[in-house]
């Protein structure tokens, strides 16, 4: 088996992706010629392209510009629903075994749909991708991921629309959009409404903002998660100087780690990095040069994801293929990222236990063999 068919076979887990940023781009052109959507090119591949270009500006707010195209063609219950669909078989054909895809329910309102309505089309299509999966001989669980907008004021209403369908295939809550001017803290009241319903979620910081909204996410808000989280590094030092969160240091495998980075360190608090988005949005200068390097060796609780498979023209296994190229990394690393991923899933224990003993641990036991 050659190295990429590694990195496709290899049992993979996904918790930051964006079933907005992740459409195939004749679903767009499809799904645009019913509404009238106007496009910056019909072609397929050329779509593909644009897409990809647009989102690496190096800028997250341009970066966001790119969903106007992609949130417009999703305004219909059969669009969404033939969305998640395809987003499910495009996962399970790339190796993934467990994803949380994650969408802002109040983007999708345009036209007759109400947030409900909206929940129960992705589900929709989540139940029919598995059904085709299943059918082709493979598995894959999927989960949704509510998400509010970080800079709009539904997201107590989102909060209770997650927790009222955490039963019926939502697995927790989300905040996003861009960083700067809109911290976590607008949002306390939705965060602590969830924390008494014993709800789980994640909180997209530490991207394009820097250790503020980290501090915020987790000690104001009480994150399970960090969404992206990247900007961690900026508390870590390999050299003399002090880190930038405090004078209380901890010496770790050469490195200075200050008071948050060592608490997200001993907490285990999931970093949910997207290596090829960063790098379009300005969170890192290149893969060779991510912090996931250095998170990694320090043993952070690192994930790899996608976050938006069409605007970074990526996929699980072309992300293991970057990080591998770039660092060195082999099955073991791999099958590292993806148990550390398994472990933070918003699944039960019972249910994440049985995809590590009986999915992801003979998933690569079966590849050395080979």
């Amino acid at each position: 088996m050659s190295e990429v068919d590694v990195h496709v076979a290899a049992p993979k887990v996904l918790l930051h992706d964006h079933l907005d940023g992740g459409l195939r781009p004749q679903t767009v052109i499809d799904l645009a010629a019913q509404t009238g959507h106007e496009l910056p090119t019909h072609d397929a591949d050329r779509l593909a392209e644009w897409f990809v270009e647009s989102a690496s500006s190096g800028s997250l707010e341009r970066y966001l510009e790119t969903f106007r195209h992609t949130v417009a063609v999703m305004q219909t219950a059969p669009a969404i629903t033939r969305v998640a669909r395809e987003s499910v078989e495009d996962l399970a054909a790339d190796g993934v075994v467990y994803a949380e895809l994650r969408y802002a329910p109040e983007q999708h309102l345009a036209g007759d749909l109400m947030l409900d309505e909206v929940v129960a089309a992705v589900q929709q299509g989540i139940a029919e991708g598995v059904e085709a999966v299943r059918a082709g001989g493979c598995s894959i669980v999927v989960r949704q991921l509510l998400t509010a907008m970080r800079h709009q004021a539904r997201s107590r209403e989102i909060a209770e629309l997650a927790v009222r369908y955490r039963d019926d295939g939502v697995a927790g809550f989300d905040i996003a959009g861009a960083e700067a001017g809109y911290p976590p803290t607008r949002h306390l009241d939705a965060f602590e409404y969830l924390q008494r319903e014993n709800a789980h979620f994640t909180i997209h910081a530490g991207e394009a903002f820097g250790l503020p909204s980290i501090w915020q996410a987790i000690q104001w808000c009480g994150a399970d998660r960090l969404g992206h989280g990247v900007r961690i590094v900026d508390d870590i030092s390999t050299v003399d100087a002090a880190p930038a969160a405090g004078s209380a240091i901890a010496d770790v495998d050469g490195a200075k780690l200050g008071r948050l980075a060592a608490y997200v360190r001993d907490k285990r608090i999931p970093l949910e990095l997207c290596p090829s988005s960063n790098v379009q949005t300005g969170a890192a200068r290149s893969i060779r040069e991510h912090p996931v390097g250095l998170l990694t060796r320090l043993r952070f609780r690192v994930t790899v994801n996608t976050d938006n498979r069409l605007m970074s023209g990526t996929s699980m296994s072309r992300e293991m293929r970057l990080l591998s190229e770039a660092f060195g990394y082999g099955l073991d690393e791999m099958r590292w990222f993806t148990l550390n991923a398994m472990k933070s899933a918003f699944l039960p224990f019972d249910e994440r236990l049985a995809m590590i003993d009986e999915v992801i641990k003979p998933g690569y036991a079966a590849l050395r063999d080979t």
